[in-house]
């Protein structure tokens, strides 16, 4: 089974190898991903499925993915692990650099919940 941690690297690096469909796979049937800076309709994601159709979504648009500035806060909780990142992509013809947090809770080896604190500004 993996650990937090472990799939959290996992994460990064179907972010990184671009593979869409292999991310919903590391999220549990009924996980919640909430981005609490965002008032669209990624705000709340409920369900592998909805997961599934945002990474659809984003495959159409987001490339040359590259995730640094990678530091992972493991937490009282064994179930959860704090990672701060700063994500550089092509988003749209466009390069940006996303810093941000996320929150995960990981039970089983699947993320249960995901909160995602993320400059979406581009900066």
């Amino acid at each position: 089974m993996s650990t937090p941690r472990e799939v959290f690297q996992q994460l990064v690096d179907c972010w990184i190898g671009q593979k869409w469909e292999q991310l919903p796979e590391l999220y549990a049937e009924d996980a919640v991903v909430l981005h609490p800076l965002s008032n669209g309709p990624e705000a709340r994601i409920e369900g592998r499925d909805k997961v599934r159709e945002q990474f659809a979504r984003m495959a159409g648009f987001i490339v040359d993915v590259q995730i640094d500035d990678i530091v992972v806060h493991e937490t009282a909780d064994p179930e959860v692990v704090v990672c701060e990142q700063v994500m550089r992509a092509t988003v749209g013809g466009k390069e940006v650099s996303m810093p941000g947090v996320r929150v995960l809770r990981i039970r089983d080896g699947l993320i249960l919940s995901s909160t995602d604190y993320a400059n979406n500004q581009g900066g």
